[in-house]
């Protein structure tokens, strides 16, 4: 059995039953150190400044416009308005496409009385005459149907990408996480790119159904065999980490877990996942240290995917 974690810089050996937990341990909560630092690293660089400033120029959806995108374009990843696109990004919608219609508010000057819009107002019967309108605030008073276009149906500047693929020797590694999945509690598929349902997601953690909770793990095929392990070793700490969290709320937290348990593994297996630190910071938000306070259930869940992926 080969239990050896290496760096590009130093090897520990796990190999001594009594002490393995306590080095294995001590070992990882080194690497979480790591991943804080290039965490740090890489919010304060220039790709990942240029990265969240595009980011920051897209709209936050509503549940219900979310729900209208997704039934009209279920690929669709970044959506912007026709001028937007042109405006905003230098980017230009192609020619023939569809627009995806969602509901767009109505922002105007209302009547502080009957909230109307002022052509409204004079046709009803309100008589709030107070303050002209003129001075009155701005607010909603409506919706209107609203074309917006996905990314991909539109072409010219790119947008900035962060680069968080894992690299390495991942041939025997691949395998050993699919001879695994049964230990960690998984059904695990691959999937051809040309069949891949789920836009520009790697991998996803779902389950069979509502009722039987059994997680399903699929990953995107690619030819980089260390990002699709580091993408299944993801998707396995979501599996084991999270089937009891249904608040969106904690979806950050979920996601900056699963890629620290990713980075750990990967890094156990002599891969280089620094791109972790992009995806972390990413999802990190402006929570302080949210990796060292969820240390234990990362390195717990880490050494429990290294320990099955090792037996078999």
């Amino acid at each position: 059995m080969n239990t050896m974690a290496t760096t590009s810089d130093s090897s520990v050996s796990f190999n001594q039953t009594d002490t393995r937990h306590d080095e294995m341990h001590s070992t990882i909560e080194q690497w979480i150190d790591d991943l804080v630092d290039h965490v740090d690293d890489a919010q304060a660089s220039e790709e990942f400044q240029e990265w969240l400033d595009i980011q920051s120029r897209f709209h936050d959806y509503s549940h219900r416009n979310t729900l209208l995108i997704t039934l009209q374009c279920p690929e669709a990843t970044k959506v912007a308005g026709y001028n937007t696109w042109r405006n905003e990004f230098d980017r230009h919608v192609q020619e023939g496409e569809q627009g995806i219609w969602i509901w767009a508010p109505i922002i105007t000057t209302q009547c502080p009385e009957c909230e109307n819009s002022p052509s409204y107002h004079e046709q009803s019967d309100c008589e709030y005459t107070e303050t002209s309108p003129d001075e009155w605030s701005k607010g909603l008073v409506g919706f209107k149907p609203t074309a917006v276009f996905d990314v991909s149906q539109t072409e010219g500047e790119s947008l900035p990408e962060l680069e968080t693929e894992a690299t390495g020797d991942a041939d025997d590694l691949v395998p050993a996480l699919q001879d695994a999945a049964a230990d960690v509690g998984v059904t695990v598929r691959i999937v051809d790119a040309a069949d891949w349902e789920h836009g520009d997601a790697k991998g996803v953690c779902k389950y069979r159904s509502t009722r039987d909770l059994h997680p399903v793990v699929e990953a995107k095929a690619r030819a980089n065999h260390a990002d699709l392990a580091v993408t299944l070793t993801h998707e396995y700490a979501h599996a084991l980490l999270h089937a009891d969290v249904t608040d969106e709320a904690e979806r950050a937290k979920r996601e900056v877990e699963a890629e620290g348990v990713a980075y750990i593994v990967g890094r156990h297996f002599d891969l280089d996942t620094s791109g972790s630190a992009f995806y972390v910071a990413a999802w990190q938000g402006d929570e302080p240290d949210v990796i060292q306070e969820r240390l234990g259930r990362i390195s717990s869940t880490a050494q429990e995917i290294i320990g099955k992926v090792v037996e078999d």
